[in-house]
């Protein structure tokens, strides 16, 4: 093999250890479920079991149009977990803790640490973060306080000239399927330079993630005219180092584009 091809074949195999790597971050996210909202929990097709999975949830908040706290709660259903509450929230976040495990050099994933598998190739603390809004999204979105991670959608504000003046109060927010959508990645309210962000988790989690500059903008293309969940990932640090390597956590941001009227 001569060293060009010696390059190429480094390259390929970076390049998909990195797409495993965004592929096995499974996340949160809430999605209507016969008229009802509910939280998911998986990527791509996977839609796993949440009801089990509901004692993991350590923070869950509704909120109303001017992002104040109302009355929901999270109730298992069957199979699975709605939104329920005397509000109707306009939108919704949670935190899901999901522990921590370890894969060993056999391939097996443990929910242990380090500390318990010593020869682990690798060991992590793994956290799901979930903000949704019902409907299109709105102009002014808030930094969350319990959102540790955080994507927030920014709104491009475009001059327009009105009876001979320019008036900067337009915003544009993408109201169609391949409109763009400017994206800040905040981790404790400052920007992340180089947190990956996935375009479409559920309906293209594969595709090719945009990583973030060092203001923590990114600039996609909003995939679906529909549900779209757009997701961020950002490796911080361990605060148990003898037990985990890292702390992934994993941040989605949902909306809806609105189909034409039957």
């Amino acid at each position: 093999m001569n060293h060009f091809s010696k390059l190429i074949t480094a390259a390929a195999v970076a390049s998909s250890m990195f797409a495993a790597t965004v592929a096995q971050a499974h996340g949160i996210w809430f999605a209507e479920r016969s008229s009802q909202l509910a939280i998911v929990y998986g990527i791509g097709a996977d839609d796993l079991d949440m009801v089990k999975r509901l004692p993991k949830i350590v923070s869950f908040t509704g909120y109303d149009d001017e992002w104040k706290k109302v009355d929901a709660e999270l109730m298992a259903a069957g199979p699975v977990v709605i939104v329920a509450g005397d509000d109707f929230p306009a939108g919704v976040s949670a935190v899901m803790d999901n522990g921590v495990w370890s894969w060993t050099p056999e391939g097996e994933i443990l929910p242990k640490g380090r500390d318990e598998v010593p020869n682990a190739v690798r060991a992590e603390r793994t956290v799901k973060y979930a903000v949704a809004v019902r409907g299109m999204l709105p102009k002014n979105f808030p930094n969350l306080k319990t959102q540790r991670l955080q994507i927030i959608p920014v709104a491009e504000y475009t001059p327009a000239l009105v009876d001979g003046e320019y008036d900067m109060h337009g915003t544009e927010m993408p109201v169609e399927a391949g409109d763009h959508l400017k994206v800040k990645v905040v981790y404790e309210g400052k920007p992340v330079a180089g947190a990956k962000v996935l375009t479409e988790v559920v309906t293209d989690p594969d595709a090719p993630v945009v990583i973030t500059d060092k203001d923590g903008f990114a600039t996609i293309r909003v995939r679906n005219q529909g549900l779209n969940v757009v997701g961020a990932l950002y490796d911080g640090p361990s605060d148990e180092p003898k037990r985990f390597d890292k702390i992934e956590h994993f941040a989605t941001l949902s909306f809806v584009l609105p189909h034409l009227p039957e």
